[in-house]
This record gives C-alpha cells, structure tokens and sequence, in this order.
C-alpha cells in the first residue's frame, strides 16, 4: 500500500508589490485549497484513498488476507474493495430504513385506494433523504464505487416505489375515465351535439390526465406514461364509440317507432276498404310520412358529423323501413283476405245502399245483390293479391275477373278454343315474386271457400223471402174460395136458420184474435216454425188463464153496477123477484169482454128481460 507523507510543507512566495494581480490571484487559490484541504489537490493531500476510521477493521482484515494469499504488499484494488464492501452496507441500510418509514407506509397504505394529491412530490422527497443519507456516509469511499452503489440503490427504491406509482397513475386514469364518461353524458342530456361534446370532454380530461400524472411523477424516476396515456384514450375512443351507436339505435328506433304508428293504422284501414284508389293513396301516404320522417331524422344526424356516405346510408335504411312496413302489413291483411271478404259480402248482402239493414219483402232481385257483393269481394281479392308501392300496371283484376266471375260467358264464347285455366300458375303477369301476396292458384282456392261459406246467406236471404211472401198472403186461393161457397151452402142455410150461432162464432173468433194478440204468433213464427211452436207452447196456457180472469173480473164488475142502479121493489112477489133475479144472473152469464178493446155483448136472452 502506498502511503502518504504525514506532514507535506510547502512555501509561497507572492510579489505584491511588483505583480499585485498575480499575487492577488494566488491568494485566492490558495484559500481554496484550505477551503477544501481533503479534495484532490488540498493542503491535507489527496484523501481519495483514505480509508473511513468506520472501516479501518474491516480493511486491516483484508489486507491481512490478501498478504498472505499474494505475499506482495502492493495492493492498489484494496481501497475499491473496501468501498464496495462499505457501500453496500450503507446501501442495504438505507433500503431497510426507507421500508421502516412511517410516511412511506401511510402513501403506499393510502394509494391502494384511491388517488393522493402531491404523490410523486412527497415520494420523490422521501427518496432524497435516503439518497442523501448514503451520499453523506459514503463520502470518503472510492468514487466509481460509490457511484454505482448509489445507482444501484436508487434502482432499488424505485422498484420498491414502482407498484405504488402504477397503481397511482391506474387510479388517475379510471378516475379521469369515469368523470369523462359523467361529463359525456351530462353534455348529451343537455343538448349539446354529439360529435361536439366528445370532442371537447375528450381534449378536456386528457388535459386533466396529463396534469394529474405530472403530479405524480417521481424526480428520481424517469418513467414514461404514454402507454397509459394511449389506453386512456383508446377507453374513451371505445366508450365514445359504443355511446354513438347507442344513441344512432335510439334515434333509428324513436323514428321507426313513429313510422310504424303513422303507417300501420292507415294502411290497415285502407287495405279493409280495397278498391281501385287503394295502392295510390297507401303510395301517397307513404311519401308523406317517409319525407316527414326523413327531414326530423336528417336534422338529428347533423350533430353526429357524419360523413354523406354514411349519412345517406342511414337514411336509405330508414326509408327502407318504412316501405317494410307497408309490406308486412299488407302481407298481414292478405292472410286474413278470406275473413275481409266475408264480411265485405254481408256487409254489401244483408245492407242497403243507406246502410240500413234488409227486409227481404220479396221485393229485392237477390241474384243482382248477390252478385254485386261478390264482385265487390273479388276486388278486394285482387287488391291484396300484390304490392303496388312502385304505381307499375298490371292485369290481376281483369283476370280474376275473367277466371271467376264471367268464367261460363267467357267459356261459351270460347267453345271452339281450347280453355286454359289463368289461374292455374304460381305467379301473375306483369308482377314479380317478390310483390306477389296471393299467387293465383291461391285466389282460386279462396274464391272457392268464400263461395261455399257465402252459399248459406244467400240461401237464408231467398227463404226468408219466400217466408215473407206467404205471409203477406192471406187469402187463400181462388179455387179454395169457390170450393168453400159451394161445399159450406148447408152450413151457411143453418146460420140463417139459428142467428144463435151467429153470436157463438163471432165471440169464439174474438177470443181466437185476443189469443194471436195476446201470443204474438207472426212475430213468434219469424224465428223459425219449431221455435216459434215451442215457444207458444209454454205461453198458450198462462195467456188462456189470464184472458178467463179478466173476463171473470169483468162480468163480476158489471154485476156489481146493475145491483146498485135497480134494487128490488118490496111491491113485487116472490116468483117476479126471482124471475127478474134470474134474468140478471142470465144475462151477467151471458156478458163475453173482448180482451183487446173491451166491447161488451149481449145475448138476446137479456134483451127479453128488458
């Protein structure tokens, strides 16, 4: 080992009187150098390879040790061994110390949950008073030694404190991510455009970020956060991204929504009332309604900045929705046509022009009504057969027409050429398969069941009136009334023999009217003859038994009035009171009381008493 002198002399001799700068600037180094006297260069010397009194055992013991293993006493890597030795101690010292820190504990306690403010400063403070420390005690140590020592040291806090800062900077960015996401929203629900309001939440929490994570940077650190930085902004990229489609969801659906409301009940209602005008007034209306729906819509994509190509798309896929919408609910009502054009026959069949109900008198042509409510079915029939949204010809009524109903005409003028059924295909002329609702050998089928089911109407119509016109005629036929004259001329000699039966007759013939009155046997037999049997069966009786009490009331009323207006005279005798008593109680026998006008008759019995 080399040593040092222990005492170093040196002499300085300064002209001041002759040079005074020079002298005054070797004064001035000369205080340096007892300003620093252990530096390179110093009054004391070079105390580069001095050893610390610290570790002046532990360097006795190596150079001991390295004598005996070399037997040479010029150890020049004594002093790097020592100071690796020492350093790292001092080191491992100042890494426990920092772990045993109470303020580093409660930060690093603190930021498993939630964000702290000033973080990267109280750190990177607390790793300056570590790196500090070791600086001091490692002073006298060889310098590359103590260098790398100190590099390594500062390479292990910041391992330490690592977990700690990532879990900050992971804190900041789900923190800025949700108050981004909070402010998005809040933009939205006030109004605000959409493309505006992510463009400005967007730039004003990355510039919340951005200052957050200079917070948290640690001076003794020279880490980077672009990667988190980058995934932030891919997060809100993403968000903003599923938020804008969305909210394009809801818009579409808002204005669906309208469409179908303002399409629906409308088509249904004209597909019901099929006629000529029916496809251009569904046409008509859904233009309007599209056009309508297009301009509001149009007007809430202008905040999403759309470029034309997609905004056009968009609108294409609206306005083809609203065409879907006419077509799924003309295909509905085609698969309830059977129904629609039953009802339409009874309606045509059982109404008048006035829309009152019929009486079938015997005075309607049912053959013509019957065929106008068909013909007015088969234009339904042909009106639901096919989608006319594009107003192109073509030829389904004529020929459902000619195939149904003027099929025996068109087949008698045609006896020489072979028939060929129209109908008898899958498609019709002039209309693709696409638009087609009923294909032709369809219509034929359901003409053929709406004919059968309607047979029993027009079946009822003609009974009815048949029924109508045996009611109105009363009297019976000429020949009856001749036979009756000339077989009944006995009965008619006994009448005029005995005028007595005479008042029998038309008293039995007033009861039988009271009896139909009371009964109301045309009304009962309108419902049919075994109904309307049953049902004066259970009324015959209870009607018979009420006209006897009313008769029985009557008589007894009238007995009552007669006692009053003639008492018996005291003059009289027995046998005359008795006989006018008798003739009293004759003629009250003999009193009959219509039921339906209240008429009383008397027998010529009582015209004797008077």
């Amino acid at each position: 080992m080399k040593h040092s002198f222990l005492l170093i002399s040196e002499v300085c001799m300064m002209f001041t009187w002759l040079f005074p700068l020079v002298a005054g600037e070797k004064v001035a180094n000369l205080r340096q150098r007892f300003f620093h006297s252990i530096a390179p260069g110093g009054l004391a010397g070079d105390r580069r390879a001095v050893v610390p009194a610290s570790g002046f055992s532990f360097s006795a013991q190596q150079i001991w040790k390295i004598i005996k293993e070399n037997k040479d006493l010029d150890l020049p890597a004594h002093k790097v061994m020592v100071a690796t030795v020492r350093c790292e101690e001092i080191a491992n010292e100042k890494c426990g110390s920092f772990l045993e820190n109470e303020e580093w504990r409660e930060l690093e306690a603190a930021v498993q949950s939630h964000q702290v403010p000033r973080f990267g400063k109280k750190l990177s403070t607390i790793l300056d008073t570590y790196l500090s420390e070791y600086d001091v005690e490692a002073t006298y140590f060889d310098e590359g030694v103590r260098t790398g020592k100190r590099k390594q040291l500062e390479e292990k806090l910041l391992q330490l404190v690592q977990p700690a800062y990532q879990l900050m900077l992971s804190h900041i960015r789900s923190g800025t991510l949700e108050r981004f996401k909070e402010a998005f929203d809040e933009a939205l629900n006030g109004g605000k455009g959409f493309a505006m309001a992510a463009r400005h939440c967007s730039e004003t929490f990355m510039s919340q970020f951005d200052e957050a994570c200079a917070d948290a940077i640690i001076d003794q650190a020279n880490w980077d956060s672009s990667k988190l930085r980058d995934k932030l902004r891919r997060d809100m990229d993403a968000h903003v991204a599923s938020v804008r489609v969305a909210k394009l969801s809801e818009l579409t659906t808002v204005y669906e929504t309208k469409l179908n409301e303002a399409l629906s009940g409308p088509v249904e209602a004209l597909l019901d009332g099929a006629n000529d005008d029916t496809w251009p007034a569904i046409r008509k209306l859904l233009w309007r309604e599209t056009e309508t729906a297009l301009s509001g819509f149009s007007s809430a994509l202008s905040g999403f900045e759309m470029d034309e190509e997609s905004k056009e798309k968009t609108l294409s896929k609206l306005r083809d929705y609203a065409r879907g919408v006419v077509e799924s609910k003309a295909k509905e009502e085609a698969g309830r046509v059977l129904i629609r054009m039953k009802d339409r026959f009874s309606t045509l069949f059982s109404h008048d022009s006035d829309s009152m109900p019929r009486v079938w008198t015997g005075k309607e042509d049912i053959r013509a009504i019957t065929k106008t409510a068909r013909s007015s079915s088969l234009k339904l029939l042909s009106v639901m057969a096919a989608v006319r949204l594009d107003d192109e010809a073509d030829s389904i009524e004529k020929t459902l027409s000619l195939a149904l109903v003027d099929s025996k005409g068109s087949a008698s003028t045609n006896k020489s050429s072979p028939s060929v059924d129209p109908l008898a295909s899958s498609t019709w002329d002039e209309v693709s398969a696409t638009k087609t609702l009923i294909t032709p050998v369809q219509c034929k089928s359901i003409w053929r069941q709406f004919k059968t089911e309607t047979e029993y109407t027009v079946t009822q119509a003609i009974a009815a009136q048949e029924a109508s016109r045996r009611n109105n005629n009363w009297l019976p036929p000429p020949w009856a009334i001749v036979a009756m004259i000339v077989l009944g001329f006995n009965e008619f000699m006994t009448l005029l023999r005995n005028p007595l039966y005479l008042g029998v007759i038309f008293v039995g013939f007033l009861l039988v009217k009271a009896l139909w009155v009371q009964l109301d046997v045309s009304g009962e037999f309108r419902n049919g003859a075994l109904p309307g049997l049953l049902s004066l069966s259970t009324k015959f009786l209870p009607t018979v038994m009420n006209l006897l009490k009313k008769l029985a009331e009557e008589g007894q009323r009238h007995g009552n009035t007669n006692t009053q207006q003639n008492p018996p005279l005291a003059s009289k005798s027995f046998r005359s009171g008795a006989s006018e008593y008798g003739g009293v109680s004759s003629s009250a026998s003999s009193e009959v009381t219509s039921a339906e006008n209240g008429t009383e008759y008397s027998s010529p019995v009582d015209d004797k008493v008077k």
